[in-house]
């Protein structure tokens, strides 16, 4: 009989239920994403240099089950308040306190376990999907990676069950042990704030330190090494909490009391955030942290994307040397539109690499001359074959040669000199494109059909060193990107489920204040402004950590961290908009219908 009673309440509740899973089917899909990463060693090792990475996405896996503690912890609550009405009415019929036990326990293990496994499925999907979009967009280099990663799987079953079972016996416990009118009014009571200022004051002081030793410890991560990041992976998320919990609540109170307070529907609104005060404080400050983490990890991705055709620029002016290229071979490279290209003949023995001093003349070999290595400074020089004879830099020509000559010394000889050399003539071509990225496809092609292999030890340019450098960095820049979507994502779960599991409770709210004779405009006013409170307060706090936690990636990027930091602020912030209007929309469907 109780089994049909909470059926029935179920299905008349089934927004609120969807509203749950859905949000909870995310976490776990994020989760699971993040660990596939995580305890792939091998795909850790084989994909970047930097032997901390490994340690530093374990501070990550522990920061990640901090939040995804707070938000089941959160959705548990929900859960528990979708149910405390029904639960009541059930002990006030006559039903045992037992049996209510049992029923609680069963539903909650029921709704956690079945939201992880789908979860598990929907974020092998997603890693899937993000993956490839990311490897053929990006032209990404991986190794060992793999969506499906049953260690992965298994850790994130293993945390969502563990905690889905004590939050079943919190459930139990909490339901059980409080008296049925208790029960039937619970979701009518407000948790309205109150001011005390001795309070807020210690916490501002101490969220403001802690959070100042966390972008000290990240601005001197090179003495302070893996304890730097402990300090603050601690400090920040205890500092940001801190800051939300005491300056949201202050404002909440003092914003009241001006006079804006009273116009139009501005009153309803602060009331509106009051009411659930101290949710908020936990989910922003949980949003706040995915907002840094997102933003940041997407900075860093592309920091690393845009610093790959610097890094190859340096290397060579020319993007690939041909020795007697074939007739087809000429025609792709005239395919790509380059902006230079040149031929010079030569003769060749196993040491020494003999060219005509004149058509080095008539067409001047231009070398790169770098100024200032951290910074990728660099001038171009056009040498004739005096020049270059003498340039310390004259071997850039010869890594356009292949083979044993790539090591050769040139000698540039005039043309009655060269004419008498014995050995065959030979000839080689070289050409520079606008862009080795936009055109790397082809000059792949290219390197397969002349040197039949792509491995960049086998000839030389800029597509070689790109080659290289792509390699080397792929693996960062994979995990960058692919960690900002998934953690994007999470943000917007969060964000998203905090706000519409009230919508429901809303409804009666904003029903009233449409009796009352309140134009539709004006609600859907009241509306923007209450979300758009819950989206802006999260990503000033995130874009202040981004700022100060770039300083981090100083002593593993070539580049500074913060070059073209506006383009990844730009594409997030969109994309943020864009959750916000998509929440707003939902949220309206729900409360105003």
């Amino acid at each position: 009989m109780l089994t049909k009673l909470a059926m029935t309440g179920f299905k008349h509740r089934w927004r609120d239920y969807l509203v749950l899973f859905s949000g909870l089917i995310m976490s776990s899909a994020i989760f699971y994403m993040f660990e596939a990463l995580v305890t792939n060693q091998d795909f850790l090792k084989q994909n970047t240099s930097i032997s901390m990475v490994g340690l530093i996405f374990q501070f990550g896996s522990v920061l990640l089950t901090i939040i995804t503690l707070v938000y089941i912890g959160y959705a548990n609550s929900f859960l528990l308040s979708m149910r405390k009405r029904d639960y009541g009415l059930f002990m006030l019929v006559g039903a045992r306190k037992s049996k209510i036990g049992q029923l609680i326990w069963l539903e909650t293990l029921l709704v956690g376990i079945t939201a992880t496994i789908v979860g598990i499925l929907v974020g092998t999907a997603l890693t899937v999907g993000v993956s490839q979009i990311l490897i053929n967009s990006l032209g990404l280099t991986l190794h060992h990676f793999t969506a499906w990663y049953t260690p992965a799987a298994i850790a994130t079953l293993l945390l969502y069950v563990g905690l889905f079972l004590i939050a079943g016996l919190f459930n139990l416990l909490s339901l059980t042990k409080t008296p049925a009118l208790k029960l039937l009014h619970s979701n009518d009571q407000p948790n309205r704030p109150q001011l005390k200022p001795a309070r807020q004051l210690i916490e501002i002081v101490v969220g403001v330190i802690s959070i100042a030793i966390g972008y000290w410890s990240m601005a001197n991560l090179k003495i302070l090494q893996l304890m730097g990041i402990g300090i603050a992976l601690v400090t920040i998320v205890l500092g940001t909490y801190l800051l939300f919990n005491a300056i949201f609540v202050w404002l909440m109170v003092a914003l009241k009391r001006f006079s804006f307070a009273q116009r139009g529907l501005n009153g309803f609104t602060l009331s509106q955030l009051s009411f659930r005060i101290r949710n908020y404080t936990k989910m922003l400050s949980i949003v706040a942290m995915l907002f840094a983490l997102a933003l940041g990890a997407i900075t860093v991705g592309m920091g690393f994307h845009s610093q790959i055709p610097s890094m190859a620029n340096i290397n060579n002016a020319y993007d690939m040397g041909l020795v007697n290229a074939s007739t087809a071979e000429k025609a792709q490279i005239s395919a790509m539109k380059p902006k230079t290209t040149a031929t010079y003949h030569f003769k060749a023995t196993k040491k020494v690499v003999y060219f005509q001093a004149a058509e080095f003349n008539r067409q001047p070999f231009t070398t790169i001359h770098t100024r200032n290595k951290n910074q990728l400074t660099f001038n171009t020089v056009h040498n004739n074959a005096a020049k270059l004879q003498k340039s310390e830099d004259n071997y850039q020509l010869m890594q356009l040669q292949s083979g044993v000559m790539a090591t050769a010394t040139p000698v540039f000889l005039s043309k009655t000199a060269y004419a008498k050399l014995a050995q065959p003539e030979q000839r080689l071509t070289v050409f520079t494109t606008n862009n080795v990225i936009e055109h790397r496809v082809a000059l792949n092609k290219l390197a397969k059909h002349h040197f039949h292999t792509t491995s960049p030890e086998q000839f030389g340019g800029r597509y070689a060193m790109y080659l290289m450098v792509n390699g080397m960095y792929s693996g960062l820049e994979f995990m960058g990107m692919f960690l900002g979507i998934a953690f994007l994502a999470m943000l917007a779960s969060c964000l998203m489920f905090k706000i519409l599991s009230g919508a429901d409770a809303d409804q009666h709210r904003y029903k009233m204040l449409d009796k009352v004779g309140t134009t539709r405009r004006q609600l859907n006013g009241a509306i923007n402004k209450e979300i758009a409170v819950l989206f802006i307060l999260p990503g000033i706090v995130g874009i202040v950590h981004v700022l100060f936690g770039l300083q981090m990636f100083k002593i593993i990027m070539v580049t500074s961290p913060y070059t073209g930091i506006w383009l990844p602020f730009l594409i997030f912030a969109g994309l943020y908009l864009l959750y916000y209007l998509i929440t707003i929309t939902i949220y309206r469907r729900i409360v105003l219908q």
